[in-house]
């Protein structure tokens, strides 16, 4: 999987993260009923966990997906930041189009 991180989205993920934290792409089902439905996201967290797979990116930060939710995302995604909110999309088509900075910084 790749991700690919606009020079705008970079610049405002470095503003908001810890010297320490690393990005995540996750799958969001929290109130949501079930598990497969949920909404793709990204989290700045602390500590790695060991179920976390590297992406391949175009950014110095430490960038992850949860193997264990994979399967909800495509192989070739783009974040950008819009209007003051993060976007995940791919050549598919948009996978989420308001990823506000309050849930990006979310440990």
């Amino acid at each position: 999987m790749k991700l690919t991180i606009t020079l705008e989205a970079e610049q405002k993920l470095m503003d908001i993260r810890t010297n320490d934290s690393s990005l995540v792409l996750w799958y969001d089902t929290e109130g949501c009923g079930c598990g497969v439905n949920g909404l793709p996201t990204i989290q700045l967290v602390s500590e790695k966990q060991d179920y976390y797979q590297e992406l391949a990116s175009n950014t110095i930060i430490p960038t992850f997906i949860d193997s264990r939710q994979a399967v909800f995302f495509s192989e070739d995604m783009k974040l950008d930041i819009r209007n003051g909110v993060f976007r995940l999309s791919s050549p598919e088509g948009i996978l989420n189009p308001f990823i506000s900075i309050q849930q990006a910084v979310h440990n």
